[in-house]
């Protein structure tokens, strides 16, 4: 499982809460690295950056329960709509 699949992961109500509250916030701040580097990747290649810029925003604020579990599963859904994007125009055309 890539980090988008954890995003979606750390949304799952109770439990999303637990294991962020268990491992003492220690994946927000895993997260927030990995979309830093993703967003530091993405302008280098001049790829779309804002499920990277959501997901900094996401791993700051997702100590907060509710808007957390939010945050988490909309950029989860919006980093695979833009990876889906992504490969879909990496695709040959056929003629």
């Amino acid at each position: 499982m890539d980090y988008r699949g954890l995003e979606v992961f750390l949304g799952i109500p109770v439990l999303g809460g637990l294991i962020i509250i268990g491992t003492f916030y220690t994946p927000l701040v895993v997260m927030l690295i990995l979309h830093i580097i993703t967003l530091v990747l993405s302008a280098k290649n001049n790829e779309l950056k804002y499920g990277s810029i959501l997901g900094i925003v996401t791993s700051l604020v997702a100590w907060i329960p509710i808007v957390g579990m939010i945050l988490h599963i909309i950029t989860g859904i919006l980093l695979m709509v833009t990876a889906a994007k992504k490969e879909n125009t990496q695709q040959p055309l056929n003629a």
